[in-house]
């Protein structure tokens, strides 16, 4: 979900930042009053390249940024625009003599990198170098040696800067980097620490009032007006773009922001960039107007006159040129382009509703454990596990070495248990990876050690269902695993096998495994053994045996809301809402007779004239071949059958009595509002479970947010 949809005050103050940038260039105070002029624009508006740093590591930087795709992203565009406004400026270069400056090719690199071949244009190169420090150092590194780093980079230029003349020993050093570039205000000693600061706010929600904010932010100022007086007055700048308390100014200047929520305003973002480039552009131009004539030369002479008239200017030309770009560029619509198939809609409310029911309902000192195998069983690994891991989710199963190294790379924090088996030759890379492998067997867990490398592992044991584990009765093979050399045994564990029945030979066969499973853990204690932390229980282990004392939940399907089947016993009343939902698109309406056949096989025959609309979605996206003939969907708020067979890609239902139905209306094949759609009661018509439907999501299709804050 984008964020900008519900962030309008940082939409406003881009604008409010783009008029500082003209102020900082045009000193529209600067014939009335020093200080004043001072103030505005070397303190007041030094707030604006800082926001903009941060509003882009807000939107771009992320810890779960897979690949950098982000990042990869913000880069080219950063660079095309780069490049073209290196062209725009091209003749005021020419007509300054830029291109006859002596050793012009080592300057024009450092331009090109640090400093921008115009004024301005610093703050491009400096984006994209500073978001791809931060970048390295948020996916490499927590926050708070991000922060450090970043921290100590800001410091140096700090003395580089405001702070310069403070120390006469440091001018050997910075005499060296000011070769490299002319100002410590560029991409690696400023921009870094912006970036990772608008990335922790995205990332951490901060429930501090508006007021406090503004407080924080009014305090934080005058500190900065106190520094940058001071730091005037001892006349030790070299510089002014960077101050101390600058740092926790913008923090608190940005979360007052944040309160102000509304739509998205694009063009207002568009024109406050086009400002930005566009704005010393009109400070030419209103200079040559002014001395065309005696008559104009006011536009010039009156510094605030000159600064309201280049505003109106810059402004006027980016509303223009926003309205042609909008008419030129046939913008697609960011959701449609997602959705203009099929595709799986995600309520992020509901599973954030979902984690805390099951919390609530767990011990004081259980913590759950989500089960994010297999895409998060079909809802799309990559956003259900940085989702979870956002808001504090701290333990993981998955099936799978390879998920758990996926899980690794989107930045999810906290144990990573694989449950099923690994290759004891992969040791290393559970090592690296810092993943957790359960011990499926005594050989295995024997192999496993030889390897030499010492790894996490919980111990599985088999009490009836006789699949992965080391037999309950195994005492001392159990045991041997407590003092192996290359394996720290943190967990032991158990799974229940028909926990989720109410048939009475069912509950005496689960209370017989929750027996023999706590035998062992006696036995294993009067030996001596201290234990590691145990679970037992999976989603229907916490709903129907919530009185086992656990240090851990395996919530699988009760994590996404639905049950595997509608009839499944639930002692525990939770409110769990679905999460998932499957939507298609009516791509083609078609009229059929009565008498005429619908698809492979001529399984079904028009019984009078009808109406057949045509769906994108098949046995290739999830929906059983079983569904043929006997599922349905919702479409415009009625049901629709389908009809004939459900093709690899495609579908055919009726909509005869759906009059209003069209060509684009959705089409919703699984629902998250516990209807008739619901998971568990299609899975069911389909002869299966909603944990195999659900898994059986094909991975070619997108996954839609709704629901993030």
């Amino acid at each position: 979900m984008n964020k900008r949809e519900y962030y309008t005050g940082i939409d406003y103050f881009r604008f409010i930042a783009a008029l500082l940038i003209i102020a900082i260039h045009t000193s529209p105070l600067g014939k009335i009053n020093d200080t004043g002029n001072f103030i505005l624009t070397r303190v007041v508006a030094r707030v604006a390249v800082p926001f903009f740093f941060m509003t882009s590591g807000f939107f771009m930087l992320s810890r779960y940024d897979y690949n950098g795709a982000r990042l990869i992203k913000f880069i080219k565009r950063t660079a095309v625009l780069y490049g073209i406004s290196i062209l725009l400026y091209m003749p005021i270069n020419i007509y300054n003599g830029y291109f006859k400056m002596d050793h012009f090719v080592p300057n024009f690199i450092k331009d090109i990198l640090f400093d921008g071949t115009m004024y301005h244009l610093w703050y491009l190169p400096a984006a994209i170098m500073g978001g791809t420090i931060a970048l390295y150092l948020v996916r490499h590194f927590d926050y708070k040696a991000a922060f450090a780093i970043s921290g100590i980079l800001y410091f140096i230029g700090l003395f580089g800067d405001s702070y310069y003349g403070v120390s006469d020993s440091l001018s050997g050093i910075y005499t060296y980097i000011f070769q490299v570039c002319d100002y410590t205000r560029n991409g690696i000693f400023f921009a870094p620490i912006f970036f990772v600061l608008g990335g922790f706010i995205a990332e951490n929600s901060n429930k501090s009032s508006m007021v406090k904010n503004l407080w924080g932010f009014v305090i934080s100022f005058s500190l900065m007006l106190f520094e940058a007086l001071t730091l005037r007055s001892l006349n030790v700048q070299r510089h002014d773009s960077m101050y101390i308390f600058l740092l926790p100014c913008m923090y608190f200047l940005f979360l007052f922001i944040l309160n102000f929520k509304g739509k998205c305003i694009a063009w207002l973002k568009n024109a406050s960039l086009i400002i930005y480039i566009i704005h010393p552009m009109m400070i030419v131009m209103v200079g040559v107007f002014s001395g065309i004539s005696h008559r104009w030369a006011i536009l010039s002479d009156d510094f605030l006159i000159n600064f309201a008239v280049v505003c109106v200017w810059s402004v006027s030309f980016s509303i223009i040129a926003v309205f042609f770009l909008e008419k030129i560029i046939q913008k697609q619509d960011k959701i449609s382009a997602y959705t203009d198939r099929t595709y799986i809609e995600i309520n992020l409310k509901h599973l954030e509703h979902n984690v805390c029911e099951l919390k609530n309902a767990m011990g004081p000192e259980c913590e759950l454990m989500a089960v994010v195998k297999d895409e998060a069983y079909g809802h799309g690994g990559y956003e259900i596990s940085t989702h979870l891991d956002k808001i504090g989710v701290r333990a993981y199963a998955v099936a799978t070495i390879d998920e758990g190294i996926k899980l690794r790379k989107y930045g999810v924090r906290g144990e990573i248990l694989i449950l099923g088996y690994t290759a004891v030759s992969r040791a290393n890379e559970i090592k690296r990876y810092n993943l957790t492998q359960t011990l499926i067997s005594p050989d295995y867990a024997d192999a496993l050690n030889e390897q030499g490398i010492c790894v996490k592992a919980h111990i599985k044991i088999d009490t009836g269902m006789h699949r992965l584990g080391f037999d309950r009765e195994a005492v001392s093979e159990v045991k041997k695993c407590f003092s192996m050399k290359n394996i720290a045994v943190t967990g032991i564990f158990t799974h229940l096998c028909c926990s989720d029945s109410n048939r009475e030979d069912d509950i005496e066969f689960t209370k017989g495994q929750i027996k023999g499973f706590y035998d062992l853990l006696d036995v294993l204690k009067e030996a001596g053994i201290s234990l590691p932390k145990i679970h037992i229980q999976s989603s229907y282990g916490l709903l129907n045996y919530p009185e086992l004392a656990c240090d851990y939940v395996r919530a699988g399907v009760a994590l996404y809301g639905v049950k595997s089947l509608p009839e499944d016993a639930q002692k525990l009343p939770l409110d769990l809402r679905p999460v998932l939902s499957l939507k298609s698109r009516i791509i083609l309406i078609r009229q059929v007779k009565k008498g005429d056949s619908v698809g492979y096989g001529r399984s079904y025959i028009a019984e009078k004239d009808s109406i057949i609309a045509i769906l994108p979605v098949g046995y290739g996206d999830g929906i059983p071949r079983s569904l043929s003939n006997t599922g349905a969907v919702l479409i415009n708020g009625m049901t629709a059958p389908i009809v004939g067979r459900v093709c690899m890609d495609q579908l055919a239902v009726d909509i005869t009595f759906i009059k209003d139905a069209a060509v684009g209306d959705m089409a919703t094949l699984i629902s998250n509002n516990n209807d008739s759609l619901c998971s568990a009661d299609v899975a069911k018509k389909a002869g299966s479970i909603s944990n195999e439907l659900l898994s059986r999501m094909g991975a070619r299709l997108p996954v839609v947010l709704h629901g993030s804050i």
